[in-house]
């Protein structure tokens, strides 16, 4: 062997290199894609979820809260709250806003309607039934 570093020398390594991660990058391509869930949940897809999901966006509720990991994290997470507090909490904790106690972040009123309300409760009911591979890891979210 050479005690210089050629030319060829350099172009081999790179060419091997490029070859060698194109290759790793489409091995774990084929490996996410088939450790996807298999589920389809759209079936659960409601007029009343997808009014919900209007409001949640209309609301900008993702600027403060998140949903599923992204968002803000002023907020509490929010992907898990329907099982966790069930139905009525979740439209009570709407209404009840702002609490007005010192030192706490309040939640604005937005003085949804029952209709609202309940479309918003759907909303947060479908998105907890989404296969998330178990995110958030804590169950507070």
């Amino acid at each position: 062997m050479s005690g210089t570093f050629t030319k060829a020398m350099a172009r081999n390594i790179f060419y091997g290199g490029a070859v060698f991660f194109f290759l790793l990058l489409v091995a774990l391509t084929f490996d996410t894609m088939g450790g996807l869930p298999k589920s389809d949940n759209r079936a659960n897809l409601t007029e009343s979820v997808l009014r919900g999901k209007h409001i949640w966006e209309t609301r900008n509720c993702i600027g403060c809260h998140t949903l599923l990991g992204e968002g803000a994290y002023f907020a509490p997470e929010l992907g898990n709250v329907y099982p966790r507090r069930g139905a009525e909490f979740i439209k009570a904790w709407i209404k009840s806003q702002p609490t007005g106690t010192p030192g706490r972040r309040q939640m604005p009123n937005f003085n949804f309607t029952e209709q609202e309300l309940d479309d918003i409760v759907a909303f947060l009911k479908y998105t907890s039934e989404i296969n998330t591979q178990k995110w958030p890891p804590n169950i507070e979210g």
